[in-house]
């Protein structure tokens, strides 16, 4: 049956998205009862053997596999619930739009969505007709929007129910891609697979599954989730072994160190994990975790392999572990403004922080890290398009101050597969021309605020003669030689860089995302592509 007018506006996407986090949240006790089920046998092991032992433990080993086979569906089903949940929305929005702009028009909407004029508000006939036409056009378009999320919903369902009664994972399927292969490629060897294949990778290889661009991003945030706990315990257990202090020296100094940054990381851990765990909106995907050094994380707001609009920021200098949860946060501001400005759209924001960002000025100050991640930002764009599903999606890169440069760097060597690159507070991006990046014209962007800092960042020649001319008559003048030219190229926000350039106000090297910066409005408009 489709889903008609009065239970589309009757329709709770809230519901759907909070019961799929009831879901999701059995994955914390179903591994817990795994846990001591495997628990049990280990205690059990030392005093009992023979025939009975080696049953009892072939038992207790064969229940926890079974509980531990049911973790990637029970995510499953809550990304199912949430995707409903996510089109619902855009679906009611439209309705919504659909129903305004009726009466607008001149007509009255019955609760059954008949449509027909309002008598309080007479109107010629010619001007009926269209607004009639156009409302009903309107309306069945948001119907059909609800009854296919509808329908594809209850088909994923439909499937784990089955998979319920049969088994919810196979045998190991017989291949695997060769190690860098390209995500067009793994993206082919996935859509080959079943979904009880699938299952047993997710189960037994996530830690392969969770970092492979190409596979779908459902598939990658269940692999991700379930290494969570690990990854966590990873983290702890380097704070412990970093407590016990040392006698005061170079030594000790270091310990304090790295004591500082494996807490600051084990926060940043526990804060993401609290946001993977809140029911949304929009739903947080965990594309990629890596707790070594400073650590690292790939983090989506919404299903990029179901939004129309996708956002891919990446941090600058300083950013790590420990900072993704507000770096995410910057992500979310720009989604939440594309939802403001177009709630009918299905949009998603990638923060993607999965390169070694410099700790330091003098880091900063060289393209080494930069040209270190080129390659694995450009694989992730390409797994992007690999693993989208429908029409291709609208995909914005966007840089901030170092990630400026890493933006602009993998764009000239690597090439980025997006429809528009943004740069916000950029210290250059590695080129002299819009042009050197490869991307379409017109779809280069840059801000810069007013009082933001990264204007002193001149190249060392400027300020080496700057020094010189310093105190001399011919001071003043150096002050505004070369004014275009950046540590890193061209300023992209001259205008003889060939980009173009959005507004943003005096909010500092920081405040691009600020509610009242213009600059936020304008990276919204970029990735809509309004």
């Amino acid at each position: 049956m489709s889903v008609g007018y009065p239970q589309l506006w009757r329709a709770d996407p809230g519901a759907w998205a909070g019961a799929g986090a009831a879901w999701r949240g059995l994955t914390g006790p179903v591994r817990r009862r795994a846990e001591g089920l495997a628990a049990r046998a280990d205690a059990l092991r030392p005093g009992w053997s023979g025939g009975a032992a080696t049953g009892a433990q072939g038992r207790l080993g064969g229940l926890r596999d079974a509980l531990t086979d049911v973790l990637p569906a029970v995510l499953e089903v809550d990304q199912a619930l949430a995707d409903l949940a996510a089109r619902l929305r855009a679906a009611k929005a439209r309705l919504a739009a659909a129903v305004a702009d009726a009466e607008a028009g001149g007509l009255l909407v019955e609760r059954t969505g008949a449509l027909r004029p309002d008598p309080a508000r007479p109107r010629p006939a010619e001007r009926v007709g269209p607004a009639l036409a156009r409302a009903t056009a309107e309306i069945r378009g948001a119907l059909a929007l609800a009854d296919a999320a509808d329908r594809e919903a209850a088909g994923r369902l439909a499937e784990l129910t089955t998979a319920a009664i049969t088994g919810w994972v196979s045998a190991p399927p017989a291949g695997r891609p060769a190690p860098g292969a390209a995500p067009a490629e793994v993206s082919r060897w996935w859509a080959g697979l079943t979904p009880a294949e699938r299952r047993w990778l997710v189960r037994h290889e996530p830690a392969r599954v969770g970092r492979l661009d190409g596979v779908p991003v459902a598939a990658r945030d269940q692999a991700n989730r379930l290494l969570l706990a690990g990854w966590r315990e990873e983290l702890a257990a380097r704070r412990r072994g970093l407590l016990r202090p040392l006698p005061a020296g170079p030594l000790e100094l270091a310990r304090r160190i790295r004591l500082a940054r494996a807490e600051a990381a084990l926060r940043g851990l526990d804060a993401l994990g609290e946001r993977l765990a809140a029911p949304g909106p929009p739903r947080a995907y965990l594309l990629g975790l890596d707790p070594d050094g400073d650590g690292r994380a790939v983090v989506a707001l919404g299903n990029p392999d179901r939004a129309g609009a996708v956002l891919t920021y990446v941090p600058g200098m300083t950013a790590d572990l420990a900072d993704a949860p507000g770096e995410l946060g910057r992500a979310a501001r720009v989604l939440d403004r594309c939802a403001a400005l177009a709630p009918t759209d299905e949009a998603a924001a990638v923060l993607w922080l999965d390169y070694d960002a410099p700790d330091f000025l003098t880091e900063a100050a060289r393209p080494g890290p930069a040209e270190a991640a080129g390659p694995g930002l450009h694989r992730f764009q390409e797994g992007l398009r690999a693993s989208h599903e429908g029409p291709p999606a609208r995909q914005t890169v966007l840089g901030h101050s170092y990630g400026s440069l890493v933006v602009g760097t993998a764009a000239r060597e690597h090439g980025l597969s997006a429809d528009a690159l943004v740069f916000v507070g950029s210290p250059g991006v590695g080129v002299d021309h819009a042009g050197e990046l490869r991307t379409a014209p017109g779809q280069v962007w840059a801000a810069t605020a007013p009082d933001d800092v990264i204007r002193l960042a001149r190249p060392p020649e400027e300020l080496a003669r700057r020094a010189v001319l310093a105190g001399t008559p011919f001071g003043p003048a150096a002050a505004v030689l070369d004014g275009h030219e950046l540590w890193f190229g061209r300023d992209p926000t001259d205008p003889g860089f060939g980009g173009r350039r959005f507004p943003s106000g005096r909010y500092g090297h920081a405040g691009y995302w600020d509610p009242g910066n213009p600059a936020l409005d304008g990276m919204a408009r970029i990735v809509l592509g309004r």
